[in-house]
C-alpha cells in the first residue's frame, strides 16, 4: 500500500489582499508561513519519500517549510508548471471585490466556479485538469502507489481539485462544490493498482497518518 498526501499552499500575500493570483509569482504571507508550519506539525512522524510542487514560489515555500518542520530537508523534490494554479488571464492582479463590481457578481461567480468557462485570457478548471492530470498520472501516481512509500504534493487549489476529481471520481458538477483547505493535509491510502483505499483530511483534532 502506498500513500499520497495533497496540501494546498498557505495564504499568499495576494490571497490576503483578495486579488486574483493565478500564475503571478507571489510569496506567502506571514500567516501563510504559519499555515505551512501547521501542516508540517499535522504530519509529525510521517516519512516523506518524494515530493512534487509547482513552478510558483508560494507552493515551493510551503513545501520547504513543511519538510523543515518534519526535519526532512533532503527529500527529493520535482517542480513542474503542470501543477501551477489555474491561470486567471486578464483578471490576474485585480481585486476580487472590485472585479465583481465591474463585471457583476454573477459573471465573476461563473468564471470562478464553472467547470469549463474561461475568464478572459485565462483557463477554466477543465483546462487546468488537462495539464495537471497527465503529469499526475505519469509522474506522481507511479511514486504514490509503491508499497510502503509516501509521495507529498504541495500545489494549488485548482490543480489539486483536478487531482481530487480524478481520485474521488467526481463529476464536473460535484468538483465545483469541493473546497481544498489551506494547510490541511489530505491523505490517500492507495493500492498497487491505484485504487483509493481510504481518504482523510488531517486537522488538529485528527489522528496522525
Amino acid at each position: 500500500m502506498g500513500r499520497l498526501i495533497l496540501i494546498r499552499h498557505g495564504q499568499s500575500q495576494w490571497n490576503l489582499e483578495n486579488r486574483f493570483t493565478g500564475w503571478i509569482d507571489i510569496p506567502l504571507s506571514p500567516n501563510g508561513e504559519e499555515e505551512a508550519r501547521h501542516a508540517g506539525r499535522l504530519l509529525a512522524g510521517t516519512k516523506i519519500d518524494c515530493a512534487f510542487t509547482s513552478a510558483l514560489i508560494r507552493a515551493q515555500q510551503t513545501l520547504d517549510i513543511i519538510l523543515k518542520e518534519l526535519n526532512q530537508p533532503s527529500v527529493p523534490v520535482k517542480k513542474d508548471q503542470a501543477l501551477n494554479e489555474r491561470h486567471y488571464g486578464d483578471l490576474q492582479g485585480l481585486n476580487k471585490a472590485d472585479t465583481a463590481k465591474r463585471y457583476g457578481d454573477e459573471q465573476v461567480h461563473i468564471w470562478r466556479r464553472s467547470y469549463d468557462v474561461r475568464p478572459p485570457g485565462g483557463e477554466s478548471l477543465k483546462d487546468t485538469a488537462a495539464r495537471s492530470l497527465p503529469y499526475f498520472k505519469s509522474q506522481i501516481m507511479p511514486e504514490a502507489i509503491k508499497d510502503g512509500r509516501t509521495a507529498l504534493v504541495c500545489a494549488h487549489g485548482n490543480s489539486l481539485r483536478a487531482i481530487v476529481m480524478e481520485l474521488d471520481r467526481l463529476s464536473p458538477e460535484q468538483i465545483m462544490k469541493v473546497e481544498i483547505p489551506t494547510g490541511e493535509p489530505i491523505v490517500y491510502e492507495l493500492s498497487s493498482d491505484a485504487r483509493v483505499l481510504s481518504k482523510r483530511v488531517l486537522t488538529p483534532q485528527a489522528s496522525k497518518p
